[in-house]
């Protein structure tokens, strides 16, 4: 089962998306309409769990917010700084501001027990991890005798 289901029937703004967010020097960017950067993320799944990795330098553990709404789960993050520089008089020589944010939502499937989800931030990276529930995981194999 995937936790990303991509409705195929709506292919036109995909292709709009890959050409408008292509570096034409050769790689891809995360970049979307507005300019602000989109984290890369990785998705694994195991025979117990699923594994989300986001791509975060720079950041702490505080400057995200994690919820789980209706099996979706949102990852988001906002970040504003601002310094100034001026002059003895009082004038401004310069005064800079940003505004960063992002927001990643993932449907989750149905085996996730959402009450065991977990996160941690090391590194650069907020790994979430999301087990699964006891009835999803792999069965091992076994042998069933005939009588």
């Amino acid at each position: 089962m995937s936790l990303i289901k991509r409705n195929e029937a709506n292919w036109l703004p995909s292709v709009f998306d890959d050409m408008f967010k292509t570096d034409w020097l050769g790689g891809t960017t995360n970049v979307n309409s507005i300019g602000t950067s989109i984290p890369a993320v990785n998705i694994q799944e195991t025979d117990d769990h699923f594994k989300v990795e986001v791509a975060v330098p720079g950041k702490t553990k505080e400057d995200f917010n994690i919820e789980l709404d209706n099996d979706v789960l949102t990852i988001s993050s906002e970040e504003k700084k601002e310094s100034e520089t001026s002059e003895k008089n009082g004038r401004y020589t310069r005064k800079e501001f940003s505004y960063s944010t992002f927001k990643r939502a993932f449907g989750l499937p149905d085996s996730v027990n959402s009450e065991k989800i977990s996160a941690s931030y090391e590194d650069g990276v907020l790994a979430i991890e999301l087990p699964k529930r006891e009835e999803a995981k792999v069965q091992p194999k076994r042998m069933i005798d005939i009588s």
